[in-house]
C-alpha cells in the first residue's frame, strides 16, 4: 500500500526522478551533480508549500494515515518500565483499549490509550479502534487505582468514536462513556490527555476530561466524527471532506476555541515519518505540563479541571440598542 496521500504525490513524483537521475549517473557515470541540487531545492520548496497550508480535509486525512503511530508505538519510546494491565474484571479485555504502569523520567504514571489495529486482523480484533463498554470500564479502573495511589493519568485519544453496535448497546455503552467522564472529573491526580490521532465524539472524550488536553499537529478533535457530520448534514458520508472544512476539528482550531491548551509540532509529512522524534516532542511536552501540574494539591486539581472544561463554549451577551 502506499504511503503517499493524494496531496502528496507531487512530492513522490518528484522524488522518484531525482533518484532515477542519481541512478541514472551512477549508471552511466555522467555527473549530474547541478541538476540533482536544482530538483533537490524545487523539493523542499514544494515540500514547504505542501505542509505548512494543509486544510482541514487533508489533515484530516494526515490523521487517519495507516502508518500513523498508535499508543502502543509511543509508549515505548515515551515511558519506562511498563506492564501492561488487562480486563475490566467484569466481561472481557476490550483490545481497542490499552494501558498499565510505566515511569516517565522516573515518576509512575497510569498510561491509557485507544488502539488501532496494524492490519485487518489486528484491526478486527481490536474494533478499528472503537472500544464497548468494557473497554471503558477496564479504562476506569487503571484510572481509579491511579487515583487511589496517587499516580498521575497519561491518556491516549485515537478513536473514530465508540463501537456503534448491538453487542455495545447491549452491555449500556453511554453509561459506560458517561462513568467515565464523572468519575474523571473528580479525580485528585493530574490527568493530561494527548490526542494522537483521530478522536472522535463520546469515545474520544471518555478518555479526554484532563487537567491539560494537548494535541498533535496532524490531529483531529471533534463532537462527532466529519463522515458521520456528512451523513447527516447531506445523507452522503463521501461529503467528509467538506464537512470536515466547516467542523473546526484542526488543532489549530481547537487552541483558539480553548478546547485544548497546547500544539505538540510534528515532523515534515506527519508523525509516520519519524516515530521516534515525534515521540521524544510528547515527551517533553508532558513531563513539562506534568512538573507543573504536580505542585497542586488534589483539591487544585479538581478545580482546575472544573475551569478548564466550565470555559469551553464561553460566549458573552450584549443589550440591543
Amino acid at each position: 500500500m502506499s504511503s503517499e496521500l493524494p496531496f502528496e504525490r507531487p512530492l513522490a513524483e518528484l522524488r522518484k526522478k531525482i533518484d532515477e537521475l542519481k541512478q541514472f549517473g551512477a549508471e552511466k557515470q555522467i555527473d549530474f551533480t547541478d541538476e540533482i541540487s536544482r530538483l533537490e531545492e524545487r523539493y523542499k520548496q514544494l515540500e514547504s508549500e505542501v505542509y505548512e497550508g494543509l486544510s482541514a480535509a487533508q489533515i484530516m486525512h494526515m490523521a487517519r494515515h495507516h502508518q500513523r503511530p498508535t499508543s502502543l508505538d509511543y509508549i515505548p519510546l515515551i515511558f519506562t518500565d511498563f506492564i501492561e494491565l488487562h480486563g475490566d474484571r467484569v466481561f472481557a479485555d476490550d483490545l481497542a483499549i490499552v494501558g498499565g504502569l510505566a515511569k516517565l523520567n522516573g515518576v509512575p504514571v497510569t498510561i491509557v490509550g485507544h488502539q488501532r489495529g496494524k492490519d485487518t486482523k489486528d484491526n478486527i480484533q481490536r474494533f478499528f479502534g472503537s472500544p464497548h463498554p468494557e473497554g471503558f470500564r477496564k479504562a476506569l479502573r487503571f484510572m481509579q487505582q491511579a487515583n487511589k495511589f496517587g499516580r498521575p493519568i497519561i491518556t491516549f485519544i485515537d478513536t473514530k468514536g465508540a463501537y456503534p453496535g448491538d453487542t455495545a448497546e447491549e452491555r449500556n455503552q453511554s453509561e459506560a462513556i458517561a462513568r467515565n467522564l464523572s468519575e474523571m472529573a473528580i479525580f485528585g491526580v493530574p490527568i493530561l490527555c494527548v490526542v494522537i490521532g483521530e478522536g472522535g465524539s463520546g469515545g474520544a472524550l471518555a478518555l479526554g476530561v484532563g487537567n491539560r488536553v494537548l494535541m498533535l499537529e496532524n490531529a483531529i478533535y471533534s463532537a462527532i466524527s466529519p463522515n458521520g457530520a456528512a451523513s447527516i448534514l447531506w445523507k452522503d458520508a463521501s461529503k467528509a471532506d467538506q464537512a470536515a472544512e466547516a467542523m473546526k476539528i484542526t488543532a489549530k482550531d481547537l487552541l483558539e476555541l480553548g478546547v485544548i491548551e497546547e500544539i505538540i509540532p510534528e515532523p515534515q509529512g506527519g508523525a509516520h515519518r519519524d516515530k521516534a522524534t515525534q515521540a521524544e516532542s510528547i515527551k517533553e511536552a508532558l513531563w513539562r505540563n506534568l512538573q507543573e501540574l504536580s505542585k497542586l494539591t488534589p483539591d487544585e486539581l479538581r478545580e482546575d479541571r472544573y475551569r478548564k472544561f466550565r470555559k469551553v463554549g464561553r460566549f458573552g451577551t450584549a443589550e440591543l440598542e
